[in-house]
């Protein structure tokens, strides 16, 4: 595991201590879920876009298999 430091505005930083104390838990607990919905959202992309590129040009072959597919 690895540690890092995050400067915050003291604003910020008592906002989030806030909302961790609301949700229950550190400040530490929210950034990490904050960080992993944020990784989550990026694999998603990541993936969305690897496969567009796989099916450029084959938008008709697309579509007749989805007509096929609805009969």
């Amino acid at each position: 595991m690895s540690a890092i430091t995050l400067r915050l505005p003291d604003d910020k930083h008592q906002r989030l201590k806030v909302l961790a104390d609301q949700r229950g838990m550190s400040i530490n607990q929210l950034l990490n879920e904050m960080a992993t919905l944020l990784l989550a959202d990026f694999d998603a992309e990541t993936r969305f876009k690897l496969r567009a590129e796989r099916g450029k040009g084959k938008t008709e072959r697309g579509l007749e298999l989805l007509r096929k597919a609805m009969g």
